[in-house]
């Protein structure tokens, strides 16, 4: 499989430092890269930073700063964080950058000269925390934003621009009937579904700003910014380079990763607006779940009891990785808990994976001087590792990482089970040096298997295990053909340490 696949996740907003709701969310969309990557695919992985609008300004007032320098060190934060999380995004963007406002002018000049955007006076309830207006059924029972409870609700009325999103009613619903697989999982697409199906045909809402000053000025009509949901969208296509012509070897994207709460914003407001504009909308949408602490979200707002430094100085980057991605359904909520965290590392990374390339690679050095012998794939050990790699590509391939987890390691446990089979100290015991080498053979081809598959969750782990296969180059660099007919190692295998010491 080859072709270019984009691949975007929502862009953070800066008024915080990054929690476990950020990177999982990242990490799980560099899963996806990695293994587009390892099938064939030149990957255009875009994430950044959304640093426009009121609640920034306030966060940069409250801190004494100049916006621009708040969100700059905002920025730096989440971009070091994502390099110790190994996410392998091509590109951050910001809403800040340059080339992101001559996209942003661009296409809602587009759109205003196709007579989609008219002129007039919004009044409603704003909330700032949600930097979004608010309908009164959208309010709890004293009036307040459920999401942000303790923020003040303020009625506000501006002059603004208004997108006259109605029009794309149909046309949405077309969109969402002709390709259920739009958004996913399925009932957020119903959802979406029913949202828009309500909408009437003169339906609009508000596209700009009059107060706020820390946004990007509508086209022609500086006493205007443009808002900073409709323009945060946009980063996507920003990505691209549009207006250049050269945005059309990305656009349209493969799919864009977000979280339920901003799920109507991408599956309608979004593809309307590409429409009006005349350009084709995303192919897909990819709502994950939510990631919870004791089912409590993590959120600056809520308060965060647990810090990524917590989490990362227990185990390490690749069993957060993996843990999160194993852990929680891809397309549903679950749960962060340090037991948990504690169970799967033992028994899954240490006692599971780690004690297989331990063993394995410790006996081939012993017995063999980590010289195996090349042909005799028929083992039953092989036959298994083929239906366990078909496996994991469906379910990979359809964003399933929990699935394609529990794929590979069906195979970590049926090669563990092969060792006390075949007993291979008791073939070198024996001398039976033909069996042992095709017994170490076929569990080195399961271990490189295991390796290729598990990359995508955890790249230094397996990048470690790589080495002692003998491989050449790094594992990132090994395609969907070595998953499928592993190949014999280019050097001696050789003992690593321990991948998942017990004690920390």
């Amino acid at each position: 499989m080859t072709g270019t696949y984009y691949l975007t996740t929502a862009i953070d907003y800066s008024n915080g430092e990054p929690h476990l709701g950020h990177a999982y969310e990242k990490i799980g969309a560099d899963c996806v890269a990695r293994y587009r990557r390892l099938i064939g695919h030149e990957v255009h992985f875009v994430i950044g930073m959304d640093e426009h609008g009121q609640k920034v300004a306030q966060s940069a007032e409250a801190a004494g700063v100049d916006p621009q320098a708040w969100v700059d060190g905002i920025a730096e934060q989440f971009r070091a964080t994502w390099r110790e999380l190994a996410i392998s995004n091509t590109d951050f963007i910001r809403t800040t950058d340059p080339r992101h406002e001559v996209s942003v002018k661009e296409l809602f000049r587009r759109i205003q000269q196709a007579g989609h955007v008219t002129e007039g006076v919004y009044g409603g309830y704003y909330c700032v925390g949600c930097e979004a207006y608010k309908l009164e059924r959208d309010l709890d029972e004293r009036g307040q934003c459920p999401v942000h409870p303790t923020r003040t609700i303020t009625w506000v009325e501006e002059p603004n621009y208004f997108f006259q999103i109605g029009r794309f009613r149909q046309a949405l619903l077309d969109l969402y009937d002709a390709n259920p697989e739009f958004v996913q999982p399925r009932a957020k697409l119903r959802e979406v579904y029913n949202v828009v199906a309500e909408w009437t045909d003169d339906q609009t809402v508000s596209v700009s700003r009059s107060r706020v000053p820390w946004g990007i000025p509508w086209p022609d009509d500086p006493e205007h910014v443009v808002y900073v949901w409709f323009e945060a969208l946009i980063n996507y296509l920003s990505a691209t380079g549009y207006p250049a012509p050269e945005y059309t070897t990305m656009w349209p994207a493969d799919v864009h990763v977000i979280g339920p709460d901003i799920v109507r914003f991408h599956a309608a407001w979004w593809p309307a607006m590409l429409m009006a504009a005349g350009l084709e909308p995303p192919r897909q949408v990819w709502c994950h779940g939510w990631i919870n602490l004791q089912g409590a979200r993590f959120s600056k707002s809520a308060g965060v009891a647990v810090t990524l430094r917590d989490i990362i100085d227990r185990h390490g980057v690749d069993a957060l990785r993996y843990f999160v991605l194993r852990e929680v359904p891809w397309n549903a909520d679950g749960n962060f808990g340090w037991e948990r965290f504690d169970v799967r590392y033992t028994a899954e990374l240490a006692d599971g994976y780690g004690n297989l390339v331990s063993r394995v690679l410790a006996m081939a050095s012993r017995y063999l001087d980590g010289r195996l012998p090349v042909g005799g794939t028929g083992t039953t050990l092989d036959a298994f590792g083929a239906e366990c790699a078909a496996a994991y590509r469906g379910a990979m391939t359809r964003h399933l990482l929990h699935e394609g987890a529990d794929h590979a390691f069906r195979l970590v446990d049926r090669a563990n089970l092969f060792v006390e089979e075949r007993a291979p100290w008791a073939l070198a015991k024996e001398d039976r040096t033909v069996e042992l080498g095709e017994t170490l053979a076929a569990l080195a081809r399961a271990v490189t298997r295991i390796t290729l598959m598990l990359s995508p969750f955890m790249p230094g782990k397996t990048q470690e295990v790589w080495r002692g296969l003998g491989m050449d180059g790094s594992v990132e660099e090994g395609t969907w053909e070595l998953v499928e007919s592993p190949p014999p190692p280019a050097r001696p295998l050789s003992k690593i340490p321990p991948l998942f010491p017990k004690e920390r």
